[in-house]
């Protein structure tokens, strides 16, 4: 276990609830959200300043995007030095807009992407896309609802056996059972063809006060419905809509196809992602979709 005790701003006390309003009232990434970190890193959150980040054992990823959006680097990797000297991580996961270059002196992996968001205020799909919606409602019907089943758990393995994801996007999926159970503001979007079998599915996070977060969304070959994955972003605007948000966080591009499904709904890149992993202490490797299913 952690030994913190050395750094008494580093402590193992559990974020306050005072603290946890002030971390959901200020979030703009899924990072941000602690109903979707925790259960799907196993992880302890802690605040530093205006940074959260996550640890056990062995292992931190800390979050590089500050909750008053006042990027600085020089102060990011001061705060995430200080977590690192503390906490005396094996492996240290970074995310953020910007790379500290000290602390990726050495990485062993590096990725670069985007968070793209859907602005509900000025929102206006395409008619032909709404149309194709439609169409797919008359061939499926949508259950919101906060369980993830062994119907949801057969469409996951089957579209990650088809898919060739990163290991992050790829664990995330995985993940979804447990952090389903344990967040009570995930929603789980899916689509029944007129057979009653599970045609597609999205999950949401609602907890952030002004942004609905795409957890993610996966379909079916097997028991395929054309358009069921737009009818499912068609209802998460219309539930994102309903509980207030201002805007739908899409999460990443990921690749060529996802980024082209997001587009053309209208959502644009807003916010540079970097991530990188970097060992500090050269014993056995173990990559990151061991630890997140929380195997060490």
């Amino acid at each position: 276990m952690l030994d913190c005790s050395s750094t008494l701003r580093y402590n193992r006390v559990m974020i306050s609830p005072e603290e946890e309003e002030y971390v959901l009232a200020r979030a703009y990434v899924p990072e941000h959200i602690l109903n979707l970190m925790v259960p799907i890193s196993k992880g302890e959150a802690f605040l530093a300043e205006e940074n959260l980040y996550f640890a056990y054992d062995n292992w931190l990823i800390f979050v590089g995007y500050p909750l008053d959006k006042a990027f600085s680097a020089a102060r990011c990797e001061a705060v995430a030095q200080q977590a690192v000297d503390a906490l005396r991580p094996e492996y240290l996961w970074f995310i953020g807009p910007e790379m500290p270059p000290v602390l990726s002196t050495a990485c062993q992996e590096r990725q670069s992407d985007g968070y793209y968001k859907l602005d509900l205020a000025t929102l206006q799909p395409k008619p032909s896309l709404l149309r194709q919606a439609e169409n797919a409602a008359q061939e499926a019907r949508v259950e919101i609802a906060r369980t993830f089943t062994r119907h949801h758990a057969a469409l996951v393995t089957e579209f990650l056996k088809r898919e060739n994801l990163p290991p992050m996007a790829h664990e995330l999926y995985r993940a979804m059972p447990d952090y389903v159970a344990a967040s009570s503001t995930a929603a789980v979007l899916s689509a029944y063809d007129k057979k009653d079998r599970l045609t597609a599915l999205f999950v949401v996070e609602l907890a952030p006060g002004t942004f609905a977060t795409y957890v993610l969304g996966c379909y079916s070959r097997k028991h395929y419905v054309a358009h069921a994955s737009d009818l499912l972003f068609r209802e998460m605007i219309e539930l994102a809509k309903k509980e207030g948000k201002n805007y739908i966080n899409l999460g990443l591009g990921v690749n060529a196809g996802i980024k082209r499904f997001k587009e053309k709904w209208g959502a644009v890149p807003f916010l540079a992602y970097e991530f990188f992993e970097r060992t500090f202490q050269r014993k056995k490797r173990a990559p990151l979709l061991r630890l997140l299913e929380g195997k060490l």
